[in-house]
């Protein structure tokens, strides 16, 4: 989850993957120039729990990372639905402030470590692989979770958002490490995991698929309450259909970007909302509507 790709060589092999190759990548940032389609690493450190007063249940294990069948990002956003109103909020989200509010988490995940040798043969696969029926398992528990129940319940992370996000990062593979050093299922780096266990109290296994799953979800929820805070409002929506074609236009937008890219790539004090990687956005984007794992 969250890291910065410098894996170039994963998004190669993921668009070769969408070929019939395999590629991958987890949380970090991305390079300079962003892959084409297919699973590519988280940006930077990955998820980020609820806060000691704030998370709830317990997950189990989990481990995985590349390869995906990511369709190749289209050159337009996916097309905008309309929303049903609500007594309690607007039809319409907020447009995103263009000077953010200060952040109300003052505790952030670490930057990607890029000094890390990498490893001479990766990505590699360790211990036993979870099904396609257990990842799906676990996907939907960490879906279900309130991660916030006490300043933000009605943030909840979208089972098709988790699927997409898994498949893009890792194809679903829950024992593969990537090269940039993202572990397994949700491809989350072991400092963001590091630091997401003492934000939120917790002691998830990053080579648990369960627990990768639930660190991969808490992460997005993280980023959630981080950037809905600051540029919308606190409306915490993850509604694809609050979405215009401008890519920064949307919460959902953001957080999937900052899952890829780092949230402090996509959400800065002082600064525009910002979507350095539209090609892993758009490609998420799509699978939340077209990857073959919807049916798993």
């Amino acid at each position: 989850m969250v890291r910065r790709t410098g894996r170039r060589g994963a998004a190669v092999l993921a668009g070769l993957l969408l070929a019939g190759a395999l590629v991958g990548c987890g949380p970090k940032e991305e390079a300079a120039q962003e892959p084409v389609a297919a699973p590519v690493a988280v940006t930077e450190a990955p998820v980020a729990a609820p806060q000691a007063d704030e998370v709830t249940e317990e997950p189990t294990p989990s481990a995985a990372r590349v390869t995906s069948a990511a369709p190749p990002p289209s050159s337009e956003a996916p097309p905008v639905a309309k929303v049903a109103a609500r007594p309690d909020r607007p039809a319409v989200a907020p447009r995103p402030r263009t000077v953010p509010r200060r952040p109300t988490e003052t505790s952030v995940p670490p930057a990607p470590n890029r000094k890390l040798p990498l490893p001479a043969n990766c990505p590699f696969y360790q211990g036993n692989q979870a099904t396609r029926a257990e990842v799906k398992t676990a996907l939907t528990n960490a879906s279900t979770r309130v991660y916030w129940p006490v300043s933000a319940p009605d943030i909840r992370i979208p089972l098709d958002l988790l699927k997409a996000t898994a498949w893009q990062e890792s194809g679903w593979q829950s024992n593969i490490y990537a090269c940039d050093g993202g572990v397994g299922l949700m491809q989350v780096m072991p400092d963001t995991a590091t630091w997401m266990n003492q934000r939120f109290e917790k002691s998830y296994q990053i080579d648990n698929y369960q627990d990768n799953a639930y660190l991969g979800a808490t992460y997005l929820a993280w980023l959630t309450k981080y950037i809905g805070d600051m540029y919308f409002e606190s409306d915490f929506r993850l509604d694809p259909a609050l979405c215009t074609s401008e890519l920064n236009s949307c919460l959902i937008n953001a957080v999937i970007a900052a899952y890829n890219y780092g949230h402090g790539a996509v959400a800065q004090e002082g600064k525009p909302l910002a979507i350095p990687n539209p090609s892993y956005v758009r490609n998420v984007r799509a699978l939340m509507t077209q990857c073959v794992c919807l049916s798993y």
